[in-house]
C-alpha cells in the first residue's frame, strides 16, 4: 500500500483531537456517581445530551471538532442519587465503519468526499429531544434516528410513521407548553443545495398538523429556529452552500459576508408558502435562539447576535476569517411587525453586553413572554488559571467559564464561577415543581474540570446562584458536547407504560 493509501490508526496531533477534545469513545454504564453535596428529591428525571464523539480517526485531517458520530449520555436522577449511561447512536455511518474497521465519511455535509455511498449519512451528534414517548437524536442533514429512552439502544430513523417528508430535520424543535405541539423544520429539505424548507407542527399525539414548503432567498444554514404563538421565525445565517463547490471536494459551507441576515417569518398555523415574508438586517451570525413571543401586535425575538463569523473554520471565498479571540456574542432582541411590508429591520437591542451563548430558558414560557434567560458566559472578570486550562484544553470548540442569568424586567444579571480550572457546557434548567414560578429551579451542567481531566456536573438552585446545590463526580472525561435535555420522570413513565 502506497504511503498516501495508508488508512490512519490514530487521531492526528490536532488541537480538536488533542487533550480534553481527545475523543472520549466510551460505551457503558456506571451507577451511583459520587456526589459532593445533596440533590433535592424532586430532582427526579433523565438529562440527556449527546457529543460529537468520533469512534474512528476521521478519513479528513482537519475535520471539525462537531463531525463525530453522536454519543448520546444518560444521567438518572432518581432518590437523591444518579445514574449514568452512554452509547453511540447507531447510524447506517457507524455502523458500516464498524464492519470495514476504517473511516468512510469524507468532509462534513459534502458527499462527495465520501469513500463510499451511503443512504443517509448523518451522524446524529447536534441535539437529543424527547417527544411523545421517543427519543430522538438529531442533527440537521437528515431524519433523527429514534433511541430507547431506557437502555439507548438505537431503534432506527424517525419519520413520524412516514408522514415527514422532508430529506432533513432541525436540531432544534420546539414542544409548545401550552398545546404540546411539537414544532419543526428542515433545510436543504430536498437534498444538498437546494433553496427548499420543510416547516411542520405535530400534535400531541404524532399526527401532522401542518406542513408547508418554502423556498429560501440564498440556500444558507437555518441552524436554530423560533415559535411564538401565532408565527415561526427562521433565521439565516450567511454560511451558504454551493453544490459545484462540493463536486470540487470544497466545503459545503462558506461564509458570505455581502448577503444581509435574513429572518424568515411565517403563520404558524394555515398558512402557505408564499405568506412568508423575509426580514433583513446587516450581515450578521445569528446564535441559538433563547425565545420569541408577541406583544402589542409585534414579535420580540431574543437570540446572541455576533459581528463576525462564528464558525471561524469556514472562512469567506477569500479565505478570511476572525481569530478564535475576535469572536464574541451578545444577547438582542429584535423587534418585527409582521404585518409590516417594510421588510428592512431595525438595528437589534443589545440586552446585555457580555459575550454569551448556548441560551436556555425555563420552557414553560417557550413561545410566550418570559423573564428570566440562562447562559454559557465568558466572563473575563472571572479568576480562571487561564494557562492551566489552555494548556489542557484542546481546541475548536467554544469556550466559557461561567453560567449568566439575565433578569429581563431588571436588567440584573448573575454569574455562576465553577472553579478556576474549570469550563462549562450548555446548562438545562429544571423547574422545582410544576406549579414553581418562572425562572425558580436548578439549572444542571457539565462542567470540564482541567486539573483532574474529568468530567463533573454541576446542580445549582436558582435561589442561591453563587455556589453549587450539589457536584456530581465523572469518573472519565466527557469529551465537549453540543445540545441536550432534561426529562421529567413523569413523562418518561408515561413513555414506559
Amino acid at each position: 500500500m502506497a504511503p498516501s493509501q495508508i488508512i490512519p490508526q490514530h487521531f492526528p496531533s490536532l488541537p480538536q483531537f488533542s487533550h480534553f477534545m481527545k475523543p472520549s469513545r466510551f460505551e457503558g454504564e456506571t451507577n451511583y456517581l459520587e456526589v459532593i453535596g445533596t440533590i433535592p428529591p424532586e430532582v427526579r428525571g433523565t438529562f440527556y445530551r449527546v457529543m460529537p464523539d468520533p469512534h474512528l480517526p476521521s478519513r479528513v485531517e482537519d475535520d471539525p471538532w462537531f463531525n463525530g458520530d453522536g454519543n448520546v449520555s444518560a444521567f438518572c436522577f432518581e432518590s437523591g442519587k444518579v445514574h449514568f449511561k452512554q452509547r453511540y447512536v447507531r447510524t447506517e455511518k457507524f455502523i458500516k465503519e464498524c464492519k470495514s474497521g476504517r473511516a468512510l465519511l469524507g468532509k462534513y455535509r459534502n458527499k462527495f468526499t465520501d469513500a463510499i455511498e451511503f443512504t443517509v449519512r448523518t451522524t446524529a451528534n447536534t441535539n437529543i429531544v424527547f417527544f411523545n414517548g421517543k427519543l430522538l437524536a438529531c442533527k440537521e442533514d437528515a431524519l433523527p434516528y429514534e433511541m430507547d429512552p431506557a437502555t439507548l439502544e438505537t431503534i432506527g430513523l424517525y419519520d413520524f410513521n412516514g408522514q415527514l417528508p422532508s430529506l432533513t430535520f432541525t436540531a432544534h424543535p420546539k414542544l409548545d407548553p401550552v398545546t404540546k405541539e411539537f414544532i419543526g423544520f428542515g433545510y436543504e429539505a430536498k437534498g444538498d443545495g437546494t433553496p427548499d424548507i420543510c416547516y411542520f407542527s405535530v400534535d400531541p399525539l404524532g399526527n401532522f398538523t401542518d406542513l408547508v414548503w418554502l423556498v429560501s432567498p440564498v440556500v444558507a444554514m437555518i441552524h436554530d429556529f423560533a415559535v411564538t404563538e401565532n408565527y415561526v421565525l427562521f433565521p439565516l445565517i450567511p454560511h451558504t452552500c454551493d453544490l459545484e463547490r462540493m463536486k470540487a471536494g470544497g466545503e459545503h459551507w462558506q461564509w458570505t459576508p455581502n448577503i444581509p441576515l435574513y429572518i424568515g417569518v411565517l403563520p404558524r398555523r394555515g398558512a402557505k408558502g408564499s405568506d412568508i415574508k423575509w426580514f433583513r438586517a446587516p450581515n450578521a451570525f445569528p446564535g441559538h435562539t433563547s425565545n420569541a413571543f408577541e406583544k402589542d401586535g409585534k414579535i420580540f425575538f431574543d437570540l446572541p447576535m455576533g459581528k463576525k463569523n462564528v464558525f471561524f473554520w469556514w472562512p469567506d471565498s477569500q479565505g478570511n476569517a476572525p481569530s478564535p479571540q475576535e469572536v464574541a456574542c451578545h444577547l438582542s432582541r429584535f423587534i418585527i411587525d409582521p404585518s409590516s411590508d417594510n421588510l428592512e429591520l431595525q438595528p437589534a437591542e443589545i440586552l446585555s453586553s457580555e459575550d454569551v451563548e448556548f441560551p436556555r430558558i425555563d420552557e414553560r414560557f417557550l413561545s410566550r413572554e418570559h423573564s428570566h434567560a440562562f447562559f454559557c458566559l465568558n466572563d473575563d472578570t472571572a479568576p480562571t488559571i487561564w494557562p492551566t486550562v489552555m494548556a489542557k484544553m484542546g481546541g475548536g470548540h467554544p469556550v466559557y467559564n461561567s453560567i449568566g442569568r439575565l433578569n429581563l424586567r431588571t436588567r440584573q444579571f448573575d454569574k455562576y464561577f465553577p472553579g478556576n480550572k474549570h469550563l462549562v457546557q450548555e446548562t438545562v434548567f429544571i423547574p422545582r415543581s410544576s406549579g414553581a414560578a418562572e425562572g425558580e429551579g436548578y439549572l444542571l451542567f457539565l462542567v470540564n474540570n482541567y486539573e483532574t481531566m474529568l468530567s463533573e456536573l454541576h446542580l445549582v438552585d436558582t435561589d442561591n446562584f453563587t455556589r453549587p446545590l450539589a457536584v456530581i463526580l465523572l469518573p472519565l472525561r466527557l469529551r465537549q458536547g453540543l445540545h441536550g435535555n432534561w426529562v421529567d420522570d413523569e413523562d418518561l413513565k408515561l413513555a414506559r407504560y
